[in-house]
């Protein structure tokens, strides 16, 4: 497998026969947990904006080169919003206190970004619907990965409010 590919497939997750995008997801955590647990959340954030400039570029040379838009094996995408919702998620509240809730944002995070990334609510959906390249094919994923890391945030501080 060469570069393009395996990056473009997020080391072959995106090539899973079934669910391909929510595979790409679960396969990009485990890195996302360690760059936060070892390097801290501003960390994953870097990686985020490095593998966004990236893919993009990656994504445009598969698309010039004939390969379809959006392919459903493009899971790259996925790895960035999700690390995306996990840097807002760990980087905004201090999770590191209670183990339990290392977890709950960990199936917060993976929940509220396929949420955001099925569902492509307004500006999400309409970056997927009209803009072309890997612009598009990434510029989604990363506001729905906004979107679920606020959500994120939301919830976490109602928790606290009521001191659960």
């Amino acid at each position: 497998m060469n570069f393009n590919k395996l990056l473009l497939t997020f080391l072959g997750s995106g090539l899973s026969p079934i669910a391909p995008g929510t595979v790409g997801t679960i396969a990009a955590m485990p890195f996302g947990f360690l760059a936060i647990y070892y390097f801290g959340a501003s960390s994953l954030t870097t990686l985020v904006i490095v593998f966004t400039i990236i893919g993009i570029l990656e994504i445009n040379k598969y698309e010039k080169a004939g390969g379809e838009h959006d392919n459903k094996s493009i899971v790259i995408d996925e790895a960035v919003g999700v690390w995306l919702t996990m840097a807002i998620t760990y980087g905004g509240i201090s999770l590191w206190q209670n183990s339990y809730i290392i977890y709950i944002a960990g199936v917060l995070s993976f929940l509220g970004f396929r949420l955001f990334d099925i569902w492509k609510p307004s500006t999400i959906g309409y970056i997927d619907r009209k803009v072309k390249g890997g612009l598009g094919v990434v510029g989604d994923d990363l506001l729905a990965g906004f979107a679920a890391g606020v959500l994120n945030l939301l919830i976490f501080r109602v928790l606290a409010y009521f001191h659960i």
